[in-house]
């Protein structure tokens, strides 16, 4: 293979950048020819495309978001849309594909090698709900920038001795609400995996002003709830004076964290080793730090698997 594109698609992660340089920088040490894709899978089809180089990925491993930008195309998952798709990729010459996403970017990924098109994801996505991977691009950074938050709020929520409840990302899973809440010592954590205990929640702030604190953070995935009516309900039973934190698409931004890059950078040089060798639908994986892959349909019908003994630690830490 001598022709391969690389494009990002879907939400936007902290590290993708990085992913990004990897397999430009990958591909032209192997002498093969890249071509970056603006604006995913609806850029594809209407033939936004440019030769990329060593000089064209300088300078972008530090920032987040994506310079191949981001967007959803409804007519990419319609036969007409996906005949299109293919027909650019033919007239351009590329030869396969690097997807950068999570697993509605992998679904396209999945039609277009169906297609002929051997294509490779690359889980990026700050949820960490991609089941096939022990840790997906941008969830480091994404815990990260939560936890300056919750530092944050929690000096305003002691001085005044309130109940906080902040609301993070995680739709289908509850990874960032865990390991921040863990990280943050807060005091209860609402997951989707779990079902919501309101009576119990209220117990523990309330024990725990009994025991003299004065103050709670609650950490709930959007998935679980909503912070508004939480905030409502929680200030009835308790009495306890309380605010809701939604912290919304601050979460994706920022400088991706070291552990970010390097993964993002093991991940993209994979999947040009994989096009080299003609090998598309798979996505790339961590699994006890080695980078592996899998079929891309056999990734997307891996059940998520939930961490029951960190969400159980989280729980016995935070009485």
């Amino acid at each position: 293979m001598k022709k391969i594109g690389v494009l990002t698609s879907g939400g936007d992660a902290p590290g993708m950048n990085a992913a990004i340089r990897a397999v430009v920088r990958t591909a032209v040490y192997k002498g093969m020819q890249v071509y970056g894709i603006r604006r995913g899978f609806n850029g594809l089809i209407n033939g936004e495309i440019d030769q990329m180089d060593v000089k064209s990925v300088g300078e972008i491993l530090h920032r987040g978001g994506t310079i191949l930008n981001t967007a959803r195309s409804d007519q990419f998952k319609t036969e007409q849309g996906m005949k299109k798709a293919v027909n650019v990729l033919k007239i351009f010459g590329i030869e396969g594909l690097v997807v950068i996403g999570g697993d509605g970017s992998f679904r396209g990924a999945l039609d277009l090698s169906k297609r002929g098109i051997p294509t490779v994801g690359v889980p990026g996505t700050i949820d960490n709900d991609i089941a096939c991977t022990e840790q997906t691009i941008g969830f480091d950074t994404a815990v990260n920038t939560v936890l300056e938050a919750i530092n944050k709020i929690r000096d305003t929520v002691t001085s005044h001795e309130r109940t906080n409840i902040i609301e993070v990302m995680g739709r289908h899973a509850g990874d960032i609400a865990i390991y921040t809440g863990i990280a943050g010592g807060a005091e209860g954590i609402l997951i989707p995996e779990m079902p919501l205990d309101i009576d119990n929640l209220c117990r523990r702030i309330i024990e725990g002003r009994n025991r003299g604190k004065s103050s709670s953070i609650i950490i709930l995935a959007e998935g679980a709830g909503k912070a508004m009516e939480l905030e409502r309900i929680i200030e009835e039973k308790t009495g306890m004076e309380t605010r809701a934190t939604v912290l919304g698409h601050i979460q994706r931004g920022g400088s991706p964290t070291a552990a970010d890059i390097i993964l993002a950078s093991r991940m993209g040089y994979h999947a040009v080793e994989l096009l080299q060798q003609n090998i598309g639908n798979r996505v790339v994986s961590i699994r006890g730090n080695r980078i592996v892959d899998n079929d891309i349909e056999e990734a997307l019908t891996m059940p998520k698997k939930f961490n029951q003994e960190l969400y159980d630690l989280a729980q016995v830490l935070s009485i």
